[in-house]
């Protein structure tokens, strides 16, 4: 560059028609490429449904096991819950520990909860999609591992049969929401490891987030299990010769963690006591009649999630991805150029298996209601929607060298109709939701005033009244024959006991 130079020229972006060079040091800003442009603009319409949905989490207050939590943390800290969960509950001390800090700030916990989840599992994935491309040498228009991010989240988060138990409910959420992508973390700082310190840095990451998912969630775990077995079995097919020891070393550290995370669980003494409670105990676990009948359960899962149109939604933002990336011009790729059926199989096949794995283990607990019970399934649906991105992407990769350019355009805009259309499917039902849980919210606010007065008052004895949402567990459902949680509504309330009443105050 001359001396005296007031700035620099930037490269244009892939896709950038503008024929215009950006500045640099100059500091103007300049017009985004079209592709960028058009990115954005559909990626706004899955950010806006998760802010709506991130607003919505306003109306959430405590039910369910949380009634439990609450005076626990408030009497004895997060600690005192960690110590009930491992000696008393599930074993799941990491569990406790994450239930432990929204529980710590009782009814803005359960507020905030919605919106930093999403936040959390947005960033995740915006990552995740980034850093692959990153490592697979291929630079995509701006925004769009966004708009694939983004689409992913809402999909995951909302297309459920029971969105409120996935995002809103944070005891549930913790175990089978926010496991999954927790563990999906523990792969960005190997993706993002170029040096000897950041590589070890991986693997330290590696063996901690092991460790933490084994005490977190039992099915996170055997999904987990399923896919660095699978990176074991493939990853000399999937990356370089110099990146596959690094590899190896890797899914070997994070399985390891896993194990000895899993053996702390079920060694447990609350752990025991669940086994006990339901009858899950290994035998019955892998009895064949329980093995079948988890089988027929697996099967309605997956006549739901595959009727689910929504999910063609990440389908179409992985299309997109695969049209418009282009190699990039510099970095060294550490992934081989794939072979996209072998690929597509692999993906499947651990989705299927993982899938499985997990029903048989839950359905000591659940029974038949395996396949209603929504929540569980999102250990492993997180593994779906990326599973379903990756088949995009590499069903737009095809058309981009195969079809012509005619068809690549039809491509592309069909793809960005069906993730806007996906998106707008998601609204009516979570407007819906929305609006049960402020008439929900109202109620409850009104009776918790009447109950904390009644303590204020010296009474021992309070009315209650269920105030239930979204199929969540109240005290004296079933007309009055289920009490649970009414002993811990009233320790909540610093009461006796609460009975039953039919009239909201």
């Amino acid at each position: 560059m001359a001396v005296g130079a007031s700035h620099t020229t930037v490269p244009r972006e892939p896709g950038d028609s503008s024929g215009k060079p950006g500045r640099g040091g100059g500091g103007r800003w300049r017009l985004p490429s079209p592709l960028t442009a058009f990115a954005l603009v559909l990626a706004a319409l899955p950010l806006a449904l998760l802010a709506a949905a991130a607003w919505l989490g306003r109306h959430v207050r405590p039910s369910a096991d949380e009634w439990c939590f609450l005076p626990v943390v408030r009497d004895q800290g997060i600690g005192g819950l960690i110590g009930k969960f491992y000696v008393t509950d599930n074993g799941r001390v990491g569990n406790g520990l994450l239930v432990g800090l929204y529980a710590r700030f009782p009814v803005a916990g359960h507020q905030w909860y919605a919106a930093l989840s999403a936040l959390l599992v947005l960033a995740v994935l915006w990552a995740l999609v980034a850093l692959v491309l990153r490592r697979a040498r291929q630079s995509p228009p701006r925004g769009l591992p966004l708009l694939v991010a983004a689409t992913a989240t809402a999909v995951f988060l909302l297309a459920t049969p029971n969105t409120y138990k996935t995002l809103y409910w944070p005891a549930g959420s913790v175990s089978h929401t926010v496991a999954p992508v927790l563990a999906c973390s523990a792969v960005l700082p190997a993706l993002a490891a170029v040096t000897r310190r950041g590589r070890a840095a991986a693997l330290a990451a590696a063996a901690v987030a092991g460790v933490f998912t084994g005490t977190l969630s039992e099915e996170t775990s055997v999904v987990a299990l399923v896919v660095l077995g699978g990176l074991l079995l493939l990853g000399r097919r999937l990356v370089t010769d110099r990146a596959w020891p690094f590899l190896r070393t890797w899914a070997l550290t994070g399985a390891v963690g896993i194990v000895a995370g899993t053996a702390v669980l079920v060694t447990s003494p609350g752990s025991r006591h669940r086994r006990e409670r339901f009858g899950a105990g290994t035998t019955s676990i892998l009895a064949p009649d329980s093995l079948i009948a988890a089988a027929r359960g697996f099967a309605g899962i997956v006549e739901t999630v595959l009727t689910t149109w929504q999910y063609g939604g990440v389908v179409a933002a992985g299309v997109l991805l695969g049209l418009l990336v282009r190699p990039a011009r510099t970095g060294t790729a550490v992934l081989r150029p794939c072979r996209p059926l072998p690929l597509a199989c692999a993906g499947l096949l651990a989705v299927l298996v993982s899938g499985y794995l997990c029903t048989v283990i839950t359905y000591p607990v659940f029974g038949p209601r395996v396949v209603t019970a929504a929540r569980t399934w999102n250990d492993y649906l997180l593994l779906y929607i990326l599973v379903l991105a990756g088949l995009g992407a590499l069903l737009g990769r095809a058309l981009r060298r195969r079809a012509a350019r005619s068809w690549t355009v039809t491509a592309a805009a069909t793809a960005a109709a069906l993730c806007a259309a996906s998106t707008a499917g998601l609204a009516p039902p979570l407007h819906r939701l929305g609006q049960d849980m402020r008439v929900r919210a109202g109620q409850w606010d009104r009776q918790d005033a009447s109950l904390r007065a009644a303590a204020a008052r010296g009474a021992e004895v309070a009315p209650y009244t269920p105030t239930p949402v979204a199929g969540m567990l109240e005290p004296f459902r079933g007309g009055g024959r289920l009490p649970w949680p009414a002993r811990c509504v009233a320790e909540y309330y610093r009461l006796d006991a609460v009975t039953r009443s039919t009239r909201v105050p």
